[in-house]
């Protein structure tokens, strides 16, 4: 195994290559977004206690129904996050037949392929500095931020979340490389 930049490591045989991206190592970020869980859980029991302990008005038992729809849906998503910072990673294997990929927590997720002859028009998408994509993208709640993306059948698909300029760069060049030399040996 080697590394090319600083979060991504790879296994290179003749047959295949696989590729592993890491997600950003911030333990203070990590941290706060671990008080943030905790927060938000402490939020939720104490309003789903308070809507079976207390006395309550149909319209503020409506408020209370609204109020837990939104947290609900911001604690998976917060959740979620704090699950990939603490356990995730992108999976990429390029073999004779197909890119696969695998975003996974702890080894769960789902393993997509895309069959090498059908991927079309392989770019870098990277936001322009200061730009509002790139102030977004960097929030440390959000998962997205996908920098290598590729044409399949009439649509497009990323993956590299939040890789910096130079390590971009780097594992486009591999991925092109390894999936011309497949293509060649076909």
């Amino acid at each position: 195994m080697k590394w090319i930049g600083e979060r991504i490591s790879v296994v290179d045989d003749k047959k295949k290559t696989s590729c592993v991206i890491y997600p950003e190592k911030k333990p203070m970020v990590t941290g706060v977004m671990g008080a943030w869980v905790a927060m938000w859980m402490a939020i939720g029991s104490t309003i789903i206690w308070a809507y079976f302990a207390l006395k309550l008005t149909d319209q503020e038992k409506i408020i209370i129904f609204v109020f837990m729809t939104f947290w609900t849906y911001y604690a998976y998503k917060v959740i979620r996050m704090f699950f990939w910072l603490m356990w995730g990673n992108e999976l990429l294997k390029i073999d004779e037949t197909a890119l696969t990929i695998k975003r996974s927590v702890k080894g769960y997720g789902k393993a997509i392929p895309y069959y090498l002859e059908n991927i079309k028009k392989i770019s870098i998408s990277i936001p322009k500095e200061n730009s509002f994509q790139a102030v977004w993208e960097a929030s440390p709640w959000i998962k997205g931020g996908e920098r290598i993306e590729f044409e399949y059948l009439g649509k497009v698909h990323r993956f590299g979340r939040k890789l910096n300029e130079k390590d971009t760069k780097l594992l486009f060049n591999l991925i092109t490389k390894r999936i011309e030399d497949q293509l060649k040996r076909k």
